[in-house]
């Protein structure tokens, strides 16, 4: 499950797409970029290679809900 899930527009025109965000997982803090097209660009380490199905397709969840969904 990810905790504390923040998102912030990549661009100042929030016209552009494109979003930067941050959450933990099991205690690790992961930082990416998600993409108009659904990419996810991950800054900092992937979660592991086991769990990273899962947490991506909670991320698109999220930003389903919260970006798209408005």
């Amino acid at each position: 499950m990810l905790t504390h899930f923040q998102y912030k527009p990549l661009f100042e025109n929030k016209e552009l797409p494109g979003w930067r965000f941050s959450f933990y997982f099991r205690k690790e803090r992961y930082a990416g970029v998600y993409h108009p097209d659904g990419k996810i660009e991950w800054v900092t380490a992937a979660p592991p290679e086991k769990a990273e199905d899962q947490v991506t397709g909670q991320i698109h969840e999220l930003m389903l809900f919260h970006v798209y969904d408005k």
